[in-house]
């Protein structure tokens, strides 16, 4: 039988263990650098949010966000080895594989691209109404977005102009249809002209690519896995918590990065991602958020293959995307 006496010194070794232990350095956090694709806003939520209630941290990453802007080439960037990866769009991807970047998507944290069409709701409801109309194209969507609607509706070369990301133009004529991102221009345009315009998504009619993936070199993907498995679970999981919980903490980090943002404008594009299905609709209804699919990849591939975007002799498919970090991740709605 144990004796009594030995009990206080039982005691006193187990807190002598405990002690030591606390006084341990902790486990070493790896750093990691990410690099959104422009200024702070809620589309890029999940990230703010992992970032501000530790969600890194937690799975043994020391995250960096660094924010992009119109004057950053962030696969440059990527390619020059500054940030372990970026906020990226398949799209993108691809064209960097052609010249000569090997970038891979691991994951997509929107389904589908927020890319609309605006226009007056009297006269522009559906996408069959774009006939007849003038329609304002960012110079970038005249190689791609432009084409896929000029076949997919039957429009012509003539009613194409460029948008110079003025709302103006279409304010001032009803004839005007105009690109845009969902919860940017439609908003501006309420605001400043007093009504609701008409806002459809393209990815809602067939426009096939994911948007705001992320998106590593390859050899990041070979040598550092269990770092890019960490930041993609943190990071869905940063989604979940920002669209389904509350979402204070990652619009503080969002304000501090990006002052320019207003609470109004975070709460509506929070509305929009949940509304519209962004990160939790489609696939990722029953797959999980983050999915990628190869049906998907291959339509967005066949596409750019068909516009001569893309090479097929030059890029392999296979090679620009991973489904390893995302196929068993299962952050479900």
């Amino acid at each position: 039988m144990r004796s009594i006496s030995c009990l206080p010194a039982l005691r006193r070794g187990a807190a002598l263990a405990l002690l030591a232990a606390a006084l341990l350095p902790a486990q070493a956090q790896q750093k990691f650098v990410f690099t959104t694709n422009w200024y702070a806003q809620a589309e890029h939520g999940g990230f703010y949010e992992a970032l501000a209630s530790g969600l890194y941290k937690q799975q043994g990453l020391d995250v960096t966000l660094k924010m992009g802007g119109p004057q950053l080439n962030i696969m440059q960037l990527l390619a020059a080895g500054q940030t372990d990866c970026v906020m990226g769009y398949d799209m993108q991807t691809l064209a960097a594989w052609q010249q000569g970047v090997n970038a891979v998507t691991v994951a997509a944290t929107f389904q589908k691209d927020p890319l609309v069409l605006i226009g007056h709701p009297e006269n522009f409801r559906r996408m069959e109404d774009l006939k007849g109309k003038t329609i304002l194209i960012s110079p970038a969507g005249f190689t791609v977005q432009w084409p896929w609607l000029k076949q997919k509706y039957g429009l012509d070369d003539r009613q194409r102009r460029p948008y110079n990301f003025s709302i103006q133009p279409f304010i001032a004529d009803k004839n005007v249809v105009q690109q845009g991102y969902l919860s940017s221009e439609p908003y501006a345009i309420e605001k400043e002209a007093g009504f609701k315009p008409t806002a459809i998504l393209l990815a809602d009619h067939g426009w096939p690519p994911y948007s705001q993936t992320i998106v590593c070199m390859e050899k990041t993907v070979k040598e550092r896995p269990q770092a890019v498995a960490a930041f993609v679970k943190a990071t869905m999981l940063g989604y979940k918590r920002y669209l389904q919980g509350d979402p204070s903490a990652g619009n503080a980090l969002i304000k501090k990065d990006n002052p320019a943002m207003t609470d109004d404008r975070l709460a509506e594009g929070i509305r929009l991602m949940n509304q519209s299905g962004m990160v939790f609709g489609g696939d990722a209804a029953r797959l999980g958020a983050g999915i990628i699919t190869a049906q998907r990849m291959q339509q967005t591939f066949d596409l750019m293959v068909q516009l001569k975007q893309v090479d097929p002799q030059k890029v392999n498919l296979q090679r620009t995307y991973t489904t390893q970090f995302v196929k068993d991740l299962k952050v479900m709605p």
